[in-house]
């Protein structure tokens, strides 16, 4: 078998990256539409990763946010995201490089992505590139006050795998 000399799982991470990227620029721009919100996770221990100290001593390894209701400030550029949430209602601004991120899910629309946190911005994950999540993703560690109790009532929902050849043209 040939050598992979186009890098493949490296040009499928940044797409589905830039996926994240463009969901978040809408959002900042717009708001979220209708029943969308967003599960996104990511790893703490990232050295891009801004936050308090006192949640990276409590979550040392990664963090799942929610963007639901409350959530300001939201701004986005290429590399990363930031966004000021209330953690026991107090207001703390994150900052989050996007090769940080572990897992995305819109759960209104049953969507959501997986990836390996990248150690370097251009570097491929180890493992491939990230994928569509076939299993949900952990509930929020993070919401916001009232956002908890109602992320807790509502059931899990799974993500749904969607193969692209569906789309193609034959």
């Amino acid at each position: 078998m040939a050598k992979d000399l186009m890098n493949y799982p490296a040009l499928m991470d940044g797409a589905l990256r830039g996926v994240v990227r463009q969901v978040l620029q809408r959002a900042a721009e717009r708001g979220l539409p209708g029943a969308h919100h967003f599960y996104l996770s990511f790893r703490t221990d990232d050295p891009g990763v801004t936050m308090p100290e006192y949640l990276r001593e409590k979550y040392p390894e990664e963090i799942t946010i929610v963007f639901q209701h409350q959530f300001w400030g939201l701004e986005i550029d290429e590399e990363k995201f930031a966004v000021t949430l209330s953690f026991r209602d107090v207001h703390e601004r994150l900052v989050v490089p996007f090769r940080a991120m572990t897992g995305f899910a819109d759960p209104s629309v049953n969507f959501g992505l997986q990836f390996e946190a990248r150690k370097e911005a251009g570097a491929p994950a180890a493992d491939g590139p990230a994928k569509a999540a076939s299993v949900p993703l952990p509930a929020p560690v993070a919401v916001a006050s009232d956002q908890a109790a109602t992320a807790e009532k509502q059931p899990a929902k799974t993500g749904e795998v969607v193969a692209l050849d569906a789309f193609r043209k034959k």
